[in-house]
């Protein structure tokens, strides 16, 4: 499938001019001109009529929260911060095309890169939180999905493949005739004896709009949690941007912990932002730590409130991925209620990390145990998922989401081209619908028009037997840009399919469910809301209570439905 995404992304800007990131460019003036981007979209959708996120020394800020320096030194700001819906806006484009329906012996072949980034669900669960329903531009469905784990087997002990991959197949909630792939794919979880030397670089927007209690206070005690997780002998180093930039902290063992605590304590918001000369002086700290065999990472904090014209996009890329061959990768952690989703999932994608949103004390901390390491520390990396499906048994396909992350046909096998990283223990999850007649494929309106054509003639590689063939190309995650990868594949067997819906194991049956909400809440042309009986069904599963993610999920999904209805 060779058809992409067309995601126009929307940034705000950084140092006036983003190719100031590749010059070195330091602003020390304190010019506050921080305007806010035109047209900001709601969640709803609609532009905010004013969404009260002013910046700089102009913001209105009512009694900033100040850390307190506790037992552990963490600021505790509550769980629920109390913010006005209104504020709650993420700048985004206009909703992500959604992937249409292909038919097989025209093109067989479906590529994508893997993603494990999770603001997108993030962004749902602080929106639904505030009574309200996400902006459609910010649903990715992938995220939703692959925001949960799943109990796919885990690769052999002995296995010299990273990870595994599980698939299936059964009827969709759609009601339509189709049929739903699950791709299901399980990195090998760390040992505590394999965790590498880190060399950790925290990059901290201190600008005036940091300055709420959503903010700042909840980076410091992103910053005060990391303490916890790490080893003495690894290194922290902190830099911080605002009118202007500074080097708070040297790379500085973990050990001198009272030193680092200080320096997080002593964070104040104010000023204009400066982030172009800020990522270039936390790229320039992390060279100086630098770790040969070990995890060198900068994990930005930021609002995402830059402001730098459109025309700096392609800069901003071009010198992220060049930052990327250094062996250095990047993290955004984005903080508040008005976020540049489209630039910040961009930026993290290039520089081989992930993008999360933080919007509470209780999911900082949740971050922080739970995925910070396993975010920066691959198993593989560069990974292309190819699915071919044989013609003689499928008749059309779609993929469901990474509308983003599609890579062409023809690349799959070229190693120089940038894919998805997978960590330790993550699980990446890849749905498709399936029309295995031309009968069963759906007319619907408002859809995205069919790709068909001129019969492939390009020799397949799946079984006659199989319905399709799932490759996975992948790198060692300390390999070259211009090194080989490894490829593995799995076919999907006819024994395979399940009959009934209702009679899919649970990972499989929440993964249903979970995207066909996305579907509902990103108003795709696929989208069944009378589905969302079927969905609670589903997520109402007495197995499913014991998982506090789930458990969350399930609050969210009753609230969201009530959002919905007519």
């Amino acid at each position: 499938m060779k058809h992409f995404g067309a995601r126009r992304v929307v940034v705000g800007g950084i140092c006036g001019v983003m190719l100031a990131l590749q010059a070195g460019c330091v602003s020390n003036t304190g010019d506050d001109s921080e305007g806010a981007p035109s047209s900001p979209i709601h969640p709803s959708g609609s532009a905010a009529p004013n969404s009260g996120a002013s910046n700089g020394n102009n913001a209105s800020i009512n009694n900033p929260s100040q850390p307190s320096s506790g037992s552990s030194g963490a600021p505790t700001p509550g769980g629920n911060l109390a913010v006005d819906a209104d504020e709650a806006t993420t700048q985004t484009e206009d909703a992500p095309t959604t992937n249409s329906f292909v038919i097989t012996a025209h093109d067989p072949r479906s590529t994508f890169a893997a993603d494990v980034d999770t603001a997108s669900y993030d962004l749902f669960r602080r929106d639904i939180n505030l009574g309200i329903l996400p902006a459609a531009a910010s649903v990715r469905l992938e995220e939703y999905v692959n925001d949960f784990k799943y109990a796919y087997p885990p690769p052999a002990e002995d296995s010299q493949v990273p990870f595994s991959i599980s698939l299936a197949a059964s009827p969709g909630l759609y009601g339509r005739g189709t049929q739903l792939l699950r791709v299901g794919i399980r990195g090998k979880d760390a040992k505590p004896a394999e965790k590498l030397p880190t060399n950790l670089v925290f990059l901290v927007d201190t600008s005036g709009s940091m300055q709420s209690a959503d903010k700042l206070p909840l980076v410091q005690r992103v910053l005060f949690d990391t303490l916890d997780v790490l080893q003495p002998t690894d290194t922290i180093s902190i830099v911080t941007y605002a009118g202007f930039t500074s080097v708070a902290l040297t790379p500085t063992p973990v050990s001198e912990r009272a030193k680092i605590s200080a320096v997080i304590e002593s964070f104040t918001a104010g000023g204009s932002t400066a982030g172009a000369a800020g990522l270039d002086l936390a790229y320039q700290q992390a060279q100086a730590g630098f770790l040969e065999g070990g995890l060198n990472h900068v994990l930005l904090c930021t609002d995402g409130d830059f402001n730098v014209g459109p025309s700096s996009t392609p800069a901003l890329v071009q010198a992220i991925e060049q930052k990327r061959k250094s062996g250095i990768t990047l993290t955004v952690l984005g903080f508040g209620q008005s976020l540049n989703d489209s630039m910040m999932e961009a930026v993290s994608n290039k520089g081989n990390g992930v993008y999360g949103v933080i919007s509470s004390a209780e999911q900082a901390d949740s971050y922080v145990k739970e995925r910070m390491l396993s975010t920066m520390t691959f198993i593989a990396k560069d990974m292309k998922i190819q699915v071919e499906f044989n013609p003689e048994r499928v008749y059309a396909y779609r993929l469901l989401g990474y509308e983003d992350r599609a890579i062409a046909d023809s690349d799959f096998r070229n190693d120089v081209i940038d894919a998805g990283e997978v960590g330790a223990g993550h699980r990446v999850t890849a749905l498709y619908e399936l029309a295995l007649t031309s009968s069963a494929l759906p007319t619907l309106s408002g859809a995205p028009a069919v790709e068909d054509g001129a019969i492939s003639s390009e020799p397949l590689e799946v079984d006659a037997g199989a319905l399709a063939l799932v490759k996975v190309r992948y790198k060692d995650r300390d390999a070259a840009e211009t090194d080989a990868a490894h490829e593995v594949s799995q076919a999907l067997l006819p024994d395979q399919f399940i009959t009934a819906a209702i009679d899919a194991d649970d990972d499989f049956a929440w993964a249903m469910a979970v995207a066909s909400l996305s579907e509902i809440l990103k108003g795709s042309p696929y989208a069944v809301k009378s589905s969302l009986p079927a969905i609670e069904q589903i997520v109402k599963r007495p197995s499913f209570t014991a998982d506090p993610d789930r458990a969350e999920f399930v609050q969210l999904f009753q609230k969201a439905s009530s959002l919905l209805a007519p």
